[in-house]
């Protein structure tokens, strides 16, 4: 940017938006008080400084364009209580501490929170619209961008979201260039893909794995359903609601000899 000095200049690439700072650049009020200073002490003409603030609302909007060019569709995905909603609540948080917006969504059949919310098991949680597996979500997150605009959405309990509502998420970041960021469990407790978290995986532009471990200090990749006296269920319906009570994450190892599944002689 000519006719600034260096320390005036600031990065323009966004970084991870699941990091602590998702862009180089946000506090604007300040960046351009620093330049009001500057042309101050420099004695530059207000004709300059003019120039250079347009310079400065140029590059606000090529950072704009950038950001919208680089939406894509992440899949966080993990097995059962790895943190994922925990991750989930701080990267929305870290957004809206910068003054961004963001749009939370949870699947409709999980209320052990209650109706409506995204809870962590360390004790926060945050509101948040939920879909069933009749929700257009492309519709939604069009009309909610009318409303203003949209630093990223974010979606909970994504395993459960049929494979066409993958394909809506995926036209919702490229045709409205909004970020989409979903965190689901991966496997069931029979070790199968569920439909939601399988279509993820063929169409998320990114994958990041939020890990835990097993009991033996492996990671854990696994899930195993117990029943309420603590045996493991090897039959039943993919989807049962549950928590610590209900499920337990294992490595693979430990979750074959769980399901009976033991080394031949």
């Amino acid at each position: 940017m000519r006719g600034l000095s260096p320390t005036y200049r600031w990065p323009l690439r966004p970084r991870d938006p699941a990091s602590s700072s998702p862009w180089q650049c946000h506090d604007v009020t300040g960046r351009v008080s620093h330049l009001k200073r500057a042309q101050r002490d420099t004695n530059k003409t207000p004709q300059t400084f003019h120039i250079n603030l347009r310079n400065v609302f140029l590059i606000l909007a090529t950072n704009a364009a950038y950001h919208a060019a680089m939406a894509k569709l992440y899949f966080n995905y993990s097995t059962m209580n790895a943190g994922k909603s925990t991750v989930l609540l701080q990267a929305s948080h870290n957004y809206r501490e910068r003054g961004m917006q963001t749009y939370l969504l949870t699947a409709q059949l999980d209320h052990r929170a209650g109706e409506g919310r995204i809870a962590s098991r360390i004790g926060i949680s945050d509101k948040a619209d939920t879909f069933d597996s009749a929700t257009n979500l492309f519709e939604v997150l069009k009309k909610r961008l009318t409303a203003g605009p949209l630093a990223c959405v974010f979606i909970d309990e994504a395993q459960f979201l049929s494979e066409e509502q993958v394909w809506q998420l995926a036209r919702a970041v490229d045709d409205l260039k909004v970020p989409v960021m979903c965190y689901g469990l991966r496997v069931d407790f029979q070790g199968k893909l569920f439909p939601g978290s399988a279509a993820l995986l063929a169409l998320a532009d990114e994958m990041r794995e939020v890990r835990t471990i097993c009991h033996c200090g492996k990671k854990a990749t696994m899930v195993v359903r117990q029943d309420e006296h603590g045996n493991v269920l090897q039959e039943g319906a993919q989807v049962q609601i549950g928590g610590n009570e209900s499920y337990v994450s294992l490595c693979r190892r430990h979750w074959r000899a769980a399901m009976g599944d033991t080394a031949e002689d």
